[in-house]
């Protein structure tokens, strides 16, 4: 196939090897990864903090760069900017009043999948360790991200990915279902009602006694690494697309 890589800004401005990993990935399966070279934010951050005319033309730019490019399926290591490109761009076209931009919006959607969701029910992969060579000794728990899990309904894809990883020991996180405290902006407006919620799950990630603690969503990994590094606590935090690059010949560097 030929797949178009929405890096999404965070994983471009601080995470870009979680990108360069989820080409390695997808690269390794055949296929064939292409970059649309406009693309940006895709306004997710403006749309939750309701500044709907501000978000307009960074949808259109998004709309408009995966339009121009000739592929198959779009995908993105992130479950939150996935689910703003299906659900939020229609959304803020239609209340703005831009029909024909709506019928744009959910085309580009249509064709853009999370990287366990494309993994999983299109590309089948079922077994890391077989199918993609997947390898990474070491112990994880695995916090499942809000948009993913109640957006996308990823369920258990994620993790199912993660089990099947050779050499890797996957401890169950207590309360895993509950928010990190991130929510974008939301940290920021609501700071210390975040960092209660952030202190709950450190403390979770912790008595798990993993040394990583792995998600689908570096904004999350971001804040929970945070939380994590000024506790003075052992865990680090690491993306699934970086787990499932790791291979017995060329282990990711922790």
């Amino acid at each position: 196939m030929r797949i178009a890589l929405f890096a999404t800004c965070i994983v471009d401005a601080m995470y870009p090897e979680t990108a360069k990993s989820t080409v390695k990935i997808l690269e390794r399966l055949g296929h064939e990864v292409i970059f649309p070279a406009d693309q940006a934010c895709c306004g997710q951050m403006h749309i939750n903090s309701g500044y709907m005319p501000e978000a307009l033309p960074v949808v259109e730019n998004h709309v408009k760069a995966f339009e121009r490019s000739d592929y198959d399926v779009a995908v993105a290591p992130s479950g939150s900017c996935v689910s703003s490109v299906k659900h939020q761009h229609p959304m803020l076209a239609k209340r703005l009043g831009k029909p024909e931009l709506k019928e744009r919006a959910e085309a580009v959607g249509a064709k853009t999948y999370e990287l366990s969701q494309l993994l999983t029910d299109v590309l089948g992969i079922t077994n890391a360790a077989e199918q993609l060579g997947s390898y990474f000794p070491h112990t994880i728990t695995y916090h499942p991200s809000c948009h993913g899990m109640r957006t996308l309904g990823l369920e258990d894809r994620q993790l199912n990915l993660l089990k099947s990883v050779g050499g890797i020991t996957v401890e169950e996180l207590p309360e895993a279902d509950q928010c990190c405290g991130f929510g974008g902006t939301f940290s920021l407006k609501n700071s210390e009602v975040s960092s209660a919620m952030l202190e709950d799950k450190v403390k979770n990630i912790c008595s798990t006694g993993a040394s990583m603690c792995a998600g689908g969503d570096v904004s999350c990994l971001m804040h929970i690494g945070g939380g994590l590094s000024r506790s003075g606590q052992r865990p680090g935090t690491i993306h699934l697309a970086d787990i499932l690059a790791s291979t017995m010949d060329a282990e990711v560097a922790l």
